[in-house]
């Protein structure tokens, strides 16, 4: 089901009446899509953050521009790196009935035997690549590590297949993998005989 988010027509662009939405807590927005003319919106920040924290970053959104309502995803956004505010976002219009590429989080459940008996967990994928329509694109892939032993590691072949969406990630893709722990010590060589011979003025010193 579709989260409902409320826009205002933006019809000026200018630079003045774009920070004075902002000084209003909106920002500017741009909705297009396969075969739609883009418009330009403004939605208030405060809530567009709201909805990407509590259903994710792929949540079917229903954006109701002046009474009409189309369903989009958040495709992208800027932010302003001193203040960390919320700048701009672009908005994707979907076909609900139409397959789309999209990234999932990955996230990993349970406490790995390999880390319990000292092994470094290590994630190389964060997100998985799935291809799905939008109404059943899942808010994360959980992955179970708990059974991982040092030396033992999760592919994307081994996730399990789904009937709402297909998994395009590269199968071979590691996900996650316990490593041996490092002792940290270097091997030395005691043999005084194999040193090598000090240098004085350029020459070696085999005194």
């Amino acid at each position: 089901m579709a989260v409902k988010l409320n826009a205002e027509k933006r019809e000026d662009l200018k630079k003045s009446h774009t920070r004075t939405i902002r000084q209003q807590g909106l920002i500017p927005a741009v909705v297009y899509g396969k075969g739609k003319e883009p418009k330009t919106v403004a939605v208030n920040s405060i809530d567009l953050l709201k909805t990407v924290r509590d259903e994710g970053r792929n949540a079917i959104i229903s954006l109701n521009v002046a009474g009409e309502s189309v369903d989009v995803m958040l495709h992208d956004y800027q932010v302003e790196p001193i203040k960390d505010e919320l700048l701009h976002a672009d908005f994707y219009a979907v076909n609900m009935s139409q397959v789309i590429d999209v990234e999932v989080p990955i996230h990993l459940d349970g406490d790995a035997q390999g880390s319990k008996d000292g092994g470094v967990l290590q994630q190389p994928l964060y997100n998985l690549a799935i291809r799905a329509k939008p109404g059943n694109i899942p808010e994360e892939i959980v992955v179970d590590v708990s059974k991982l032993e040092v030396g033992d590691s999760i592919t994307v072949s081994d996730l399990p297949e789904s009937k709402d969406y297909e998994i395009t990630e590269d199968e071979s893709t590691t996900i996650v993998s316990i490593l041996a722990p490092d002792s940290g010590t270097v091997e030395e060589d005691t043999d005084e005989e194999q040193k090598e011979p000090e240098l004085v003025n350029g020459e070696a010193n085999e005194e």
